[in-house]
């Protein structure tokens, strides 16, 4: 008789989008999610894998404009979109405005939240450029901080669209 075959799950899907401008294409498990693409497979190491539920933000990068936690968003479900993780923030050796801003303003403690609220932060400067601090709250109320620095995040966020004016 033969050996039974053993079921090892869906086949591995090829996923084609943009992350950071670069065209990347990963082959997947079909419920691999954006998170773990984007650390196991593309080696970008900034969105951090903290709760892997959806409730801390520390994963959050932005797809087509839009923040959204990386760790509820499957791998496949980004295909030919535009994924933005932290490392692409940098242009030509500088700093993005937002992260010099969180530097000078002393806005992170430990730093494990700080890529996924430095995220949150550049989407809402996109979308509101001068935006007041309740829209700061707002934007990053779903990235929790258990250093408690969002007094200083808010302070950030608001330098940061200053000198973007």
């Amino acid at each position: 008789m033969p050996p039974a075959t053993r079921w090892k799950g869906p086949s591995p899907v090829d996923v084609s989008f943009e992350v950071n401008g670069h065209r990347r294409t990963v082959h997947v498990p079909p419920h691999r999610t954006l998170l773990d693409a984007l650390r196991e497979d593309l080696g970008l190491m900034g969105a951090k894998k903290v709760c892997d539920e959806g409730t801390c933000g520390a994963c959050t990068v932005i797809v087509d404009g839009r923040p959204v936690y990386s760790c509820m968003t499957l791998a496949v479900a980004t295909e030919g979109r535009s994924v933005e993780t932290v490392e692409g923030l940098a242009r030509d050796g500088s700093l993005h405005a937002v992260q010099d801003a969180f530097i000078a303003h002393d806005a992170f403690q430990c730093g494990f939240c700080t890529p996924g609220q430095i995220m949150s932060v550049v989407a809402l400067l996109r979308a509101t450029p001068s935006p007041g601090a309740d829209d700061v709250r707002r934007a990053v109320s779903g990235n929790l901080c258990r250093c408690g620095a969002y007094p200083r995040i808010v302070e950030a966020a608001l330098a940061a669209a200053k000198r973007a004016k």
